[in-house]
C-alpha cells in the first residue's frame, strides 16, 4: 500500500526558489486541506469517543499512544484532560516512544522499536476495560504496532488513527480512524498537515468524551480544576452565567463547594449545603444537568 505522507506535493517543485508570501500561502492552502480530512472520518470519531467514554465510566482509563510528532500530538491532548474536564490523573495514561529523553531531543529511533512499544504498554498494565487511541500517521510505525500488540494481548479496546488507507495498524483495531491528508509540501514532514488532522481529531474525541461524562453544560466545561487566578475567574463566571447569580455570590459559592463548579451551581440553585449537592450529583451520574433536572424533581414532589 502506497505511503500519501512520503509522496512528493504536486506544487513543490520550485518551492525554495519563491517569495515567502507566496510559500505561506501554499503552506496555509495545505494546513486548510488536512484539517478538512477529518470530515470524513466522523462517524469512527463517534465511535471512537463512545468506547473511551465508556471506558472512563467503568473505571477504566483513557491510553494515548505514538512516537515522534504524533505521539506528540497524543500527548499534548492527553495532558490537558485533568484540567479541562477534571479527570483523576491515574485515569489518563501517556506512552510517547523514548518517554521523557524524546521530550528534550525527538530522536527518531525509538519509533522503529516495536519491543519498546510491547513492552511500555505491558508495564503501563493496558488491559481489559481500558481504551487506547494509538496515533501514526502512516499507520506503520514499528512501536505503534507494538503497543497494539499488547494492548490487543491485554483486552483493552483499541482506537487507531492514522493518515494512510490500508494501514496495518488498522488491522489490529476495534476502530479504525482514517484522517487521509494530502501529501505534505514538505514531503515526508507529518508535523504539518498529518500532525494537525491527528490533532483536530483528537481534541474532537476528548471533547466529546467530556460531554459524554456529564463535564459540559452548555459550553461551560463545568469539571474544570481552577488551579490558577485566570480558572478561578473562569469558574466564578460559569456558576454566575449558569445560576443566575452576580459575580460575588458565584464566588462565595465557589469557596463553599471548594472549587467545584457543579456543586457550586447546585447550591446557588437553592441545595442547602455542599453535602446534599454531592448526594444529588452523584445520583445524577456527574451530570450538573442531570442534578439540576433532579432538584426540579424533588421541588415538584
Amino acid at each position: 500500500m502506497a505511503n500519501r505522507t512520503e509522496e512528493g506535493h504536486a506544487q513543490a517543485p520550485d518551492l525554495d526558489k519563491r517569495e515567502p508570501v507566496a510559500i505561506l500561502k501554499l503552506l496555509a492552502e495545505g494546513q486548510q486541506a488536512a484539517a478538512r480530512a477529518v470530515d470524513a472520518a466522523i462517524e469512527p470519531l463517534a465511535l471512537a469517543a463512545s468506547l473511551a467514554t465508556e471506558a472512563l465510566r467503568s473505571g477504566g482509563r483513557l491510553v494515548y499512544a505514538g512516537a515522534g510528532s504524533s505521539g506528540l500530538m497524543a500527548m499534548v491532548d492527553a495532558l490537558e484532560l485533568p484540567g479541562t474536564y477534571g479527570l483523576a490523573q491515574p485515569s489518563v495514561v501517556v506512552l510517547l516512544a523514548g518517554g521523557t529523553a524524546s521530550l528534550a531531543d525527538l530522536a527518531g529511533g525509538y519509533e522503529d522499536d516495536r519491543d519498546l512499544g510491547v513492552r511500555d504498554t505491558e508495564q503501563a498494565g493496558v488491559g481489559a476495560g481500558d481504551c487506547i487511541l494509538i496515533v501514526s500517521a502512516s499507520g506503520g510505525t514499528p512501536y505503534a504496532l507494538g503497543c497494539a500488540q499488547a494492548a490487543r494481548a491485554g483486552g483493552a479496546t483499541i482506537v487507531a488513527i492514522a493518515n494512510n488507507p490500508g494501514a496495518r495498524l488498522f488491522e489490529m483495531a476495534d476502530v479504525a480512524v482514517l484522517l487521509e491528508t494530502p501529501p505534505e509540501v514538505i514531503s515526508g514532514s507529518t508535523r504539518m498537515g498529518a500532525g494537525t488532522a491527528q490533532k483536530i481529531a483528537l481534541n474532537m474525541i476528548s471533547t466529546l468524551v467530556g460531554i459524554g461524562l456529564g463535564h459540559v453544560y452548555d459550553g461551560h466545561m463545568v469539571n474544570l480544576r481552577p488551579d490558577n487566578a485566570k480558572l478561578r475567574q473562569r469558574a466564578a463566571r460559569m456558576v454566575a452565567a449558569i445560576a443566575s447569580v452576580d459575580p460575588l455570590e458565584a464566588e462565595r459559592h465557589l469557596e463553599a463547594a471548594g472549587g467545584s463548579v457543579k456543586l457550586a451551581v447546585l447550591l446557588a440553585s437553592g441545595v442547602p449545603d455542599r453535602a446534599t449537592a454531592q448526594q444529588r450529583l452523584d445520583r445524577a451520574g456527574q451530570s450538573l444537568r442531570r442534578a439540576l433536572a433532579l432538584g426540579d424533581t424533588e421541588e415538584r414532589r
